[in-house]
């Protein structure tokens, strides 16, 4: 068995910095770069990507809506079409970015609020994937387990790649438990790695009632704003391993 272990990357601005992403990238196998929406600049993007290349992990665009102040996790009623040109946009970015850094995208992964809505809502989903048919049909999609964004992916006719989160709890339904709510994220680094061992084996959501809900998982995905995020990637990534799980980015042979 072999999964990739992500994380979402790039999140600083200007001078602010978000986590620690050049110790991120010497664990992770595949990084989700900030594209100057939700977070992110030219500088930091640059960096990421050469840092990323230095340790051989593959890169994609992280495609958000352009709300710096609420890091991308606010809604905003934009249209199917204005979603559509937001990702498009976006992904250009980060392909001339990654170009520049001697790197290249190999997939798009939507972030914050645009993610949980893609999640159930099929236009926008399917908005998503349009985007990415658009600039790069070549390009995956890494999209969340059982979600919207697969069978998006799958219409237009991209790879797809099922994640699930090391450090979010599951609803019985499969969604994500709201951020709002109490044990929807989970700080424990030890805890998140035995769910994440736990449902890699069972190749299925464990969701917060126990119930496990079947799922291809492609990769695992550790979000680099967390405060723990350094210890929750390696211990997610020493418990897969001691479980004879192999690392590698996901797509590749």
């Amino acid at each position: 068995m072999r999964i990739d272990i992500n994380a979402d990357l790039g999140e600083g601005f200007g001078r602010y910095k978000c986590g620690d992403d050049d110790a991120l990238l010497a664990i992770v196998t595949s990084a989700n770069v900030a594209c100057g929406f939700h977070a992110g600049d030219p500088e930091i993007m640059a960096h990421t990507y050469t840092v990323a290349k230095q340790h051989r992990v593959a890169v994609g665009a992280h495609a958000g809506f352009p709300d710096l102040w609420g890091f991308g996790r606010r809604p905003i009623p934009f249209s199917a079409g204005e979603i559509e040109r937001l990702v498009a946009y976006q992904i250009g970015a980060a392909q001339a970015l990654a170009s520049y850094a001697g790197h290249r995208i190999t997939h798009v992964n939507a972030h914050g609020t645009l993610a949980n809505l893609a999640e159930t809502d099929k236009d926008i989903a399917d908005a998503v994937a349009r985007a990415i048919v658009a600039v790069d049909k070549n390009l995956a999609a890494l999209a969340i387990a059982r979600s919207e964004q697969v069978h998006a992916a799958e219409r237009a006719g991209l790879r797809v790649f099922s994640q699930i989160y090391a450090d979010r709890a599951y609803t019985d339904q499969g969604t994500l438990v709201p951020r709002a709510q109490p044990g929807a994220v989970i700080h424990d680094a030890d805890e998140a790695a035995a769910r994440v061992v736990a449902m890699v084996e069972a190749g299925a959501l464990i969701t917060v009632s126990g119930a496990r809900l079947k799922t291809p998982i492609d990769s695992v995905c550790v979000h680099g704003d967390s405060p723990n995020a350094i210890a929750a990637a390696r211990t997610v990534r020493e418990k897969l391993e001691a479980a004879g799980v192999s690392i590698a980015p996901f797509g590749s042979s």
